[in-house]
């Protein structure tokens, strides 16, 4: 989180050096793993000193950013606003990891709406990442919140959508569970493939999502 958060700072303050970070990444797929493994030498409670450091630091920059402008990323460029919500997700996605480490308890909040209405932004991206071309078709999304809430996106009367809890659909797009373990009902096809490969977070598929699509592709092998 501490590494995302000056990458953040660097593509708002510096985003012609932003390309330096495109560069690393682009020749090592690894590159964030290496660089938060390095990041994790330091002693907890410097590296957590650290972390709360780069976090205010983020938190003043964006409050200050162009709205109107694009900032270099990882994937598509984002506006400052959605890159609040992309950090809002991925500090959810691992909060999520830390407490099951832990055992802990990890509350639903309102934030779920901003990781759900993310996970929905990325699906062109989603597709593009995995080699297929986007679908036109339109996708309705309805998910219930954590005060039992009702949070809707899209034309209700949509042949393809989605449709659940507003936890199990973050678990999804952060790619933190198997959809098979999700309470979430799916309706079309286009809306199954989505879910198969729904990746809210800039990045190369990861090893959960190759194994939704072998499995996939061994269903349909077994149907035809």
């Amino acid at each position: 989180m501490h590494w995302t958060d000056l990458a953040a700072l660097t593509s708002l303050r510096e985003p012609e050096r932003f390309e330096d970070y495109r560069h690393q990444a682009a020749k090592s797929p690894q590159y964030v793993d290496e660089a938060a493994e390095q990041g994790a030498q330091l002693e907890v409670s410097e590296l957590f000193s650290r972390w709360q450091s780069s976090r205010d630091a983020l938190a003043a920059t964006l409050e200050q950013a162009d709205t109107t402008a694009r900032f270099p990323w990882f994937g598509p460029s984002m506006k400052a606003l959605s890159m609040v919500t992309a950090r809002i997700m991925e500090t959810w996605a691992h909060g999520q990891d830390v407490a099951n480490a832990l055992g802990a308890p990890w509350p639903a909040t309102e934030a779920l709406k901003d990781i759900a209405h993310l996970g929905l932004a990325t699906r062109e991206f989603t597709y593009r990442n995995n080699n297929i071309e986007p679908p036109s078709t339109p996708m309705y999304v309805e998910l219930t919140g954590p005060q039992h809430q009702v949070w809707t996106w899209g034309d209700p009367t949509a042949e393809n959508s989605v449709k659940g809890s507003a936890w199990d659909f973050a678990l999804l797009v952060t790619q933190r569970a198997e959809l098979s373990e999700l309470d979430l009902h799916i309706a079309g096809e286009d809306a199954a493939t989505w879910a198969s490969i729904a990746q809210a977070f800039a990045g190369a598929p990861k090893a959960v999502v190759r194994a939704r699509q072998a499995r996939l592709a061994d269903e349909n092998s077994a149907t035809h």
